[in-house]
């Protein structure tokens, strides 16, 4: 029974969705080999890197590195992971040149924080996602509709308050309660 080539296998919209995810770990992973040639890896992690074959003596070690340790990810992952990450490279595809430059530049950003700020933005997006729909328009429309002023003294006010203040805070704008008087700041 002759081979399947990757294409072949998981079409071309996989193909890509594949490469793109063996990219962005390349530039997220840290080394995790020595030296990796092309005989070093195992057939799966070949058939997975096919596209980089020909040239794969020529690439920086650090990127080869990076690439095998992606190959070990998405060779790891469920079916339903992988159609996951298909999508993800599928709506990354469809943005443009300029909003994908503005996604790299908050990711730095991101990854430049302190793992306690990392973790406090993500549990805020938890939180967003976990709103209803009604929810996120509403608090959308509520930011667009403030001044950069406005929207930077919100940032101050909220950086400032501990996290049992700002659990009060959601709790109060979940229950549409107005703010205790002890809990209102001057502005």
């Amino acid at each position: 029974m002759k081979a399947r080539t990757c294409t072949e296998w998981f079409g071309r919209a996989a193909t890509r969705a594949i490469r793109l995810f063996i990219v962005c770990a390349f530039l997220t992973a840290g080394p995790a080999f020595a030296n990796v040639s092309w005989d070093s890896l195992s057939a799966e992690q070949q058939q997975v890197l096919k596209p980089f074959a020909e040239n794969w003596d020529a690439l920086p070690e650090e990127r080869r590195q990076n690439l095998a340790s992606g190959a070990d990810r998405w060779l790891a992952m469920s079916p339903e992971q992988r159609d996951a990450a298909r999508g993800r490279f599928d709506r990354w595809q469809q943005l443009s040149a300029e909003e994908r430059d503005i996604i790299r530049e908050r990711w730095h950003i991101f990854k430049s924080m302190s793992p306690e700020q990392q973790q406090r933005i993500r549990d805020n997006f938890r939180r967003f996602q976990d709103m209803r729909q009604e929810q996120r328009q509403l608090l959308r429309q509520r930011w667009r509709d403030m001044t950069p002023e406005q929207r930077e003294r919100l940032r101050e006010r909220l950086r400032d308050m501990t996290p049992e203040q700002r659990q009060r805070l959601r709790d109060q704008l979940r229950d549409r309660r107005p703010p205790a008087r002890s809990d209102r700041r001057r502005q």
